[in-house]
């Protein structure tokens, strides 16, 4: 099972990919206590505002409590339309005491994770 990383000391975040045939699983964890928080489940569509593009329809399951949902939202819908496949991204990250600061570095790194996840399937 690959695994990528971002590269913030304080806030990064790893990925292990699975490919289960056609579809991809995506485990998300962070910070010294990783878990489920929440889990998305995407598969590529046509768009509705271009069907020459690819879009994705997700949904998502966020366990009372925790808020990873958008995390795993948007993981698993880029990954879908971009790789056009269906995808489940699983994400459980925690800090203790997060600040607003903290979590703005961690939202930055959801993108850095997203380019990692491609750039390792490619």
């Amino acid at each position: 099972m690959p695994l990528v990383r971002t590269g913030s000391v304080d806030f990064g975040l790893s990925a292990q990919i699975e490919e289960i045939g056609p579809d991809l699983l995506v485990i998300v964890t962070g910070g010294p206590l990783p878990h489920i928080g929440a889990v998305a489940a995407a598969t590529p569509r046509k768009s509705l505002a271009d069907p020459a593009k690819t879009s994705a329809s997700t949904s998502v399951f966020c366990y009372v409590g925790h808020k990873e949902d958008e995390i795993a939202r948007f993981l698993a819908q880029n990954l879908a339309a971009r790789l056009k496949r269906k995808v489940l991204v699983t994400a459980g990250m925690h800090w203790e005491n997060l600040t607003p600061e903290g979590i703005s570095q961690v939202e930055a790194q959801t993108g850095e994770l997203l380019t990692a996840i491609l750039n390792s399937l490619t």
